[in-house]
């Protein structure tokens, strides 16, 4: 699991959290559950959030990617889209969470993608695609949020 590699934001999200000595990086991370999964975000815009995650670690006892952690994928592609589409102001809290397993993985690694369905003042919802290395879909996911105000001080 290792080093995991930069993630790559947009210039107009660095530049909104410009001078506010926010860490990018760690605001939008998988945080500890994430991080023993061996699960890294690529690249984040509130357009789209990509990631990975190997499967190996991540299995059921038969030994397929377990669907936990394909949720676990999901849930944070989705709920780190809706916090850059929130803005510094807001966090996204997740309120929704549903997946579709089309098929089982043994080996390699897993890639998702996040794309808005819906960005409003109050909520925001993300479709999940998880894809094997083959480009085979595995499942499919939505997540909602609520954008709810950032604690300040």
């Amino acid at each position: 699991m290792g080093e995991h590699s930069p993630i790559t934001f947009p210039q107009e999200i660095l530049d909104q959290y410009a001078g506010l000595g926010v860490d990018l990086a760690a605001l939008f991370s998988a945080g500890h559950l994430g991080t023993r999964m061996g699960l890294e975000i690529r690249e984040a815009s509130p357009e789209r959030v990509t990631g990975t995650l190997p499967v190996e670690g991540n299995t059921q006892p038969y030994g397929l990617l377990h669907g936990g952690a394909s949720a676990v994928l999901a849930e944070t592609l989705g709920s780190v889209g809706a916090m850059l589409h929130g803005g510094p102001g807001k966090i996204a809290v997740g309120v929704d969470l549903n997946c579709t397993h089309h098929r089982g993985v043994r080996s390699g690694v897993v890639t998702g993608v996040a794309t808005p369905v819906h960005r409003g003042r109050s909520t925001a919802t993300y479709e999940t695609v998880i894809t094997d290395e083959d480009g085979k879909r595995v499942c499919t996911a939505r997540l909602t949020c609520l954008l709810k105000d950032a604690p300040t001080g």
